[in-house]
């Protein structure tokens, strides 16, 4: 890995991992404990902490102090986890597994793993809310960014397009809209919000924008391509479980897959021209996109 993505990359996970250990601490002795205990067991279960490190880094590239991004951040990566928590679940994917350990609804309970999801997201827009921006009004635009991108213009109804299509072969167009929010929405408003978080303009969140676009489909293909030629033991998850899905490997094959992965990832980094010092980003990118795990 390349050392400035490394180090970078660790530095974001040990402050954010730290930051939404320390907000549900105080919340561990009330009644509803076990509803904190499946949250956390889902949140802090490690990860790549994609999503956050896009909301810090794009903050750092707009005011330099990445640090003051940790809201939205962490609003974040709670969405992205309660996405996962459901799933998971046996009405959706039916996993076993998620980054090497057992899956929440495996270890509290269907019950207790919707309502784990359906508590972090809900505390996620709580969080965002605490975010300190320097024009108030900014505040609204995030808000408005992170429920649109999750909800049904966005995740959400990027999962609804996925489950509803598992028994007909999709065109292009239909792959790429459900890909484009089930995977690419949070990753747009992790890239924005991380701008806004850091008082950048419209010129500079249009560019995030367009680095997340492009990102967002290079991370889904190969995350298609890992499904097929990943092992159990290097994914921490189960393998082969999309075969029966529309995926990119589906539509195009592994070895035009690996044209695409290429592709859409130089189209994110020449967004980025917007801004400055952006060589962690550009490594980001290619590391991301050229991943085996």
């Amino acid at each position: 890995m390349n050392e400035l993505v490394e180090r970078r990359n660790r530095e974001y996970r040990e402050f954010i991992e730290k930051y939404l250990k320390n907000y549900f601490l105080p919340f561990r002795k009330l009644p509803q404990k076990q509803l904190f205990e499946a949250m956390d067991y889902s949140l802090n279960a490690g990860g790549k902490r994609l999503r956050p490190i896009l909301t810090m880094e794009f903050c750092r590239l707009c005011c330099g102090d990445w640090r003051r991004a940790a809201p939205f951040a962490s609003a974040v990566e709670m969405i992205h986890t309660y996405s996962l928590i459901h799933d998971d679940l046996p009405c959706m994917d039916n996993d076993d597994f998620r980054r090497g350990r057992p899956t929440n609804h495996k270890v509290y309970g269907e019950a207790m793993a919707i309502l784990a999801g359906d508590a972090l997201l809900t505390d996620a827009f709580t969080v965002a809310a605490s975010q300190k921006l320097d024009d108030p009004g900014m505040l609204a635009l995030g808000i408005g960014v992170l429920g649109e991108n999750a909800g049904s213009l966005g995740m959400v109804g990027g999962q609804v397009l996925d489950i509803s299509s598992e028994t007909r072969q999709l065109t292009e167009q239909e792959v790429l809209d459900i890909q484009s929010r089930k995977t690419g929405a949070l990753i747009n408003a992790a890239c924005v919000l991380g701008v806004i978080a850091g008082g950048g303009g419209e010129a500079k969140i249009a560019a995030a924008a367009q680095y997340a676009a492009g990102i967002g489909l290079a991370f889904q293909i190969r995350d298609d391509m890992l499904d097929v030629i990943g092992t159990a033991e290097e994914m921490g998850k189960g393998v082969g479980t999309d075969a029966a899905k529309n995926t990119f490997v589906k539509l195009y094959g592994l070895e035009t897959c690996e044209k695409l992965v290429q592709k859409y990832t130089e189209l994110a980094i020449q967004a980025l021209d917007v801004f400055e010092d952006t060589e962690y980003l550009i490594a980001l990118a290619r590391e991301l996109t050229g991943r085996t795990v």
